[in-house]
């Protein structure tokens, strides 16, 4: 029987780092990995509907029906915007996830890539980058994570000012992109999705040092990103914006010198839009933030929430096993355990197609 297959390498995100609110991230060594499968069946043949099997991380509560995964949603809209209705009959999805669910490392962004390079190579559509971030960001509004998920690195990026038509169709509710399917949906349900406008973001890969690992310092508690976001206020001072500026500016140069330069990242990674509101959802924060230093711990760079948290991810190129360890006496205080993970910074989306035949 003919069989075409491949997989689909996404991963892990950090956002924000420090100063950088809804404009940098980082990709990092933690993955998740579809197996895809399916049959070159002759189309007289029955139709089956897709089957997902799920390891790792969030396995006993992802939707195994394809209809309500977000990835093969995601991956199903990118079809229809390419007037391919359906997925192949037979298709067959294993998904093995490094990435914890809710803890600011990036789970729904990765989901959200993965399922836009599903629907890419099935419909054998080739996409360039700018149109896969279009897509993605129709789903997830907020582009650092889903940008570094797929380009990888360190980067930076923007939602551009759109003209107002382009501007209304990227506008369109998630419910319209990714509607809820009734349990009595047939093939013919949801056809039509809103398309992207093209060039919705842009980014840059800044250079960021070979010699820079991150610690993934990570409470053992979800914090989802809308709680987080919640708790932020809609104004902030000039001096806050200002603080804020300059040390973004300093820090997308900082990281990619060589040696690093502690005191100037350190500095650099400080950050008064997000980080101070949300201590109240993270207990311990202020004091691992303010408490693990270059003085203190060698090997440091910089120390910062990842994302919209609880995870605190600490930048540095030695001592990796003392700032996680006091990191974690200094949670065990606020009676919360943690785990901690060395990462690199990864490279970005890979799809490897494995055989056609």
């Amino acid at each position: 029987m003919s069989l075409r297959s491949f997989k689909i390498n996404v991963p892990a995100t950090s956002a924000n780092i420090g100063p950088g609110f809804d404009v940098v991230g980082l990709s990092l060594s933690l993955h998740l990995t579809l197996t895809v499968s399916y049959p070159l069946i002759p189309p007289s043949q029955p139709y089956v509907h897709p089957t997902i099997s799920y390891s790792g991380e969030g396995s006993d509560e992802v939707p195994l029906d394809p209809y309500k995964n977000l990835t093969t949603r995601v991956a199903l809209y990118v079809l229809r915007c390419h007037n391919i209705r359906s997925f192949p009959s037979h298709l067959v999805i294993h998904v093995d996830n490094e990435i914890p669910f809710g803890r600011g490392l990036g789970s729904s962004g990765a989901a959200v890539i993965a399922g836009v390079l599903l629907g890419d190579t099935i419909g054998k559509l080739r996409l360039p980058t700018a149109r896969l971030l279009d897509f993605a960001l129709m789903v997830e509004r907020h582009p650092d994570n889903v940008t570094a998920a797929l380009v990888g690195g360190f980067v930076g990026s923007y939602l551009k000012e759109l003209d107002e038509q382009a501007s209304e169709a990227a506008s369109v509710p998630l419910s319209e992109v990714l509607p809820e399917y009734p349990p009595d949906a047939d093939e013919d349900w949801g056809l039509n999705p809103p398309v992207p406008p093209f060039g919705i973001g842009h980014y840059v890969r800044f250079p960021c040092s070979k010699s820079i690992k991150a610690i993934a310092i990570i409470p053992r508690f979800e914090l989802s990103t809308a709680k987080a976001r919640e708790v932020l206020p809609t104004e902030y001072s000039r001096k806050d914006l200002v603080f804020n500026l300059q040390r973004l500016a300093v820090l997308t140069t900082a990281l990619g010198q060589s040696p690093p330069d502690p005191e100037l990242i350190y500095e650099a990674m400080k950050d008064r839009v997000h980080q101070p509101y949300r201590k109240s959802l993270i207990p311990g924060l202020p004091e691992v933030t303010s408490s693990i230093t270059p003085s203190s711990h060698p090997g440091l760079l910089g120390i910062c929430l990842s994302g919209a948290g609880p995870t605190i991810l600490a930048l540095a190129i030695d001592g990796f096993e003392a700032i996680a360890e006091d990191a974690r006496k200094i949670f065990q205080s606020f009676d919360i355990s943690i785990d901690w993970k060395v990462l690199e910074v990864a490279g970005g989306s890979v799809v490897q197609e494995e055989n056609q035949n």
